[in-house]
This record gives structure tokens, C-alpha cells and sequence, in this order.
């Protein structure tokens, strides 16, 4: 089992960047995938980013392509997710995720582990 923690979420203008980073307790954490979602008012939960258990593969919605990058230290137990060129589009609840076999790591259905999520708000 894995409990996630999440930090780095704020307010920042259009075209600014954040890191968020999540801590992740366990002494497993290196098997886990690690996956980035999150829900913006009034939408449904939807991917952003996730990275293998190695780091060697990542995967990123389309809409975020180019702008963030996930990254993971397995020797700290934390996946961070940096966030560039942010957008209005942007602003959200982030959430992290694990799960130690991922069929479809775009699909929220596919973790079991999940942090308490952390705002996001991009302002024009």
C-alpha cells in the first residue's frame, strides 16, 4: 500500500510555470506507475501525465504535450510534475496516482492509490 501527498499547487499568471511534486510513503515506490490527473470545476477527472515505474516511458495527454514534464526520483519516493507555458485551461485540482500494473495508464479507473489533490489556478 501507498499513501500519496501532493504540494506545489498556487496561483500563478498565464505563461508562468509550477512544480508540483508528489511524496509517496512505502518502501515500493519504484514498482509503482505513477500517474498525474486532474478535474477542473464542473468536468470530469482527466489524465495529464504518467511515467513508468523505471522513468524510462512517459506518456502525456495532448493538451499538455510540450508544456509539462513528469519526472520521478525513486531514491525519494517522489514523482513531480513540471508545469510550463501554463494556460487559464490549466487551472484544476491535480491529483497523483499509483498503481502497480496499469492496463490503460490514461484511465483513472486503472489506480488504486490517490493523493488528496492540490489547486492549480492559472489567471488571464
Amino acid at each position: 500500500q501507498v499513501q500519496l501527498v501532493e504540494s506545489g499547487g498556487g496561483l500563478v499568471q498565464a505563461g508562468g510555470s509550477l512544480r508540483l511534486s508528489c511524496a509517496a510513503s512505502g518502501r515500493t515506490f519504484s514498482s509503482y506507475v505513477m500517474g498525474w490527473f486532474r478535474q477542473a470545476p464542473g468536468k470530469e477527472r482527466e489524465f495529464v501525465a504518467a511515467i513508468s515505474w523505471s522513468g524510462r516511458r512517459t506518456y502525456y495527454a495532448d493538451s499538455v504535450k510540450g508544456r509539462f514534464t513528469i519526472s520521478r526520483d525513486n531514491a525519494k519516493n517522489t514523482v513531480s510534475l513540471q508545469m510550463d507555458s501554463l494556460e487559464v485551461e490549466d487551472t484544476a485540482v491535480y491529483s497523483c496516482a499509483a498503481d502497480l500494473s496499469v492496463s490503460y495508464y490514461y484511465s483513472d479507473q486503472g489506480y488504486d492509490y490517490w493523493g488528496q489533490g492540490t489547486q492549480v489556478t492559472v489567471s488571464s
